[in-house]
C-alpha cells in the first residue's frame, strides 16, 4: 500500500521506527482499553499520535520531505481505523453520550453545560438531545435541571445547603442580599436559567433533600 511505503521510506533513511496502520490500530486499541471516547475523540487521539511521530522523526534527523509524505499518507488511515472500531462496537457515540450525560448531571452540570461538553467531543446534536432525555430516568427536563442545580448548590453550600440556612423572611439584610446575588452568579455561570436558580435558592432544606433522594434513587 502507498501509505506503508511512504512510512517505511521515512524511517529506513535513518533507522527511525516507522509509523503504519498496524501501529496506529494498536494505539487505538490501547486508548480504548483505558478510556471511553467518541469516534471524533478517537480520531483526534490518532492524529495527535501522528503529529508526535512527525516531531520525533524530524528530531531524529529524518528528511523533512520524507516525514511530510509519510504523515500525509497516514492521515486517511485515521478515519478508517475509527470506522473499524465503530463496526467492532468498541466506539459507540450514543452509549458514550448517555453515560457521560448521566455522570455530568449528577455532578451538577446544567443541560447547557452537558450539551457543550458532548459537542466538544464530536457527539451529534440528536445524540446529545437523546442523552440528556435519558440522563435521569423518570424525570422531566425541568426536574433534571432542577436536581442538577441542587447538586451544584450543595457542593457550593448555597441556598438550602448554606450554613446556616437563612429563610426567606430573614433574608432582608444587606449581607443576605449580597450572598444571594453571589449565589445567583454561581448558578448563572454554570449555565442555569434565572428561574431555576431562584427556585433552588428559595427551596427549603427538607424539600431540597427530597429531590436529592429522588435523584439518588434513579442513579
Amino acid at each position: 500500500m502507498t501509505h506503508s511505503g511512504s512510512s517505511s521510506h521515512a524511517s529506513s533513511s535513518s533507522g527511525f521506527p516507522q509509523l503504519d496502520r498496524r501501529v496506529l490500530r494498536e494505539a487505538a486499541l490501547a486508548h480504548l482499553a483505558r478510556f471511553g471516547t467518541t469516534r471524533h475523540g478517537l480520531e483526534q487521539v490518532l492524529l495527535r499520535r501522528i503529529a508526535r511521530w512527525e516531531k520525533q522523526a524530524l528530531k531524529a534527523g529524518v528528511e523533512a520531505e520524507d516525514v511530510a509524505a509519510a504523515a500525509q499518507a497516514l492521515r486517511p488511515l485515521v478515519a478508517e481505523i475509527a470506522e473499524e472500531m465503530v463496526r467492532l462496537g468498541a466506539v459507540d457515540d450514543a452509549s458514550f453520550a448517555t453515560s457521560r450525560a448521566r455522570r455530568l448531571v449528577r455532578s451538577g452540570r446544567s443541560g447547557r453545560a452537558v450539551q457543550a461538553h458532548l459537542a466538544a467531543r464530536g457527539v451529534e446534536a440528536d445524540l446529545r438531545d437523546a442523552a440528556l432525555r435519558d440522563a435521569v430516568e423518570g424525570f422531566s427536563p425541568a426536574q433534571r435541571e432542577l436536581c442538577a442545580a441542587l447538586v451544584l448548590a450543595r457542593k457550593r453550600r448555597l441556598g438550602p445547603f448554606a450554613t446556616p440556612y437563612v429563610a426567606d423572611d430573614e433574608a432582608d439584610t444587606e449581607q443576605a442580599l449580597a450572598r444571594r446575588h453571589k449565589a445567583l452568579g454561581v448558578l448563572a455561570r454554570a449555565g442555569y436559567a434565572r428561574d431555576v436558580a431562584e427556585q433552588v435558592l428559595d427551596m427549603p432544606p427538607t424539600e431540597a433533600e427530597d429531590w436529592m433522594q429522588r435523584l439518588r434513587a434513579e442513579s
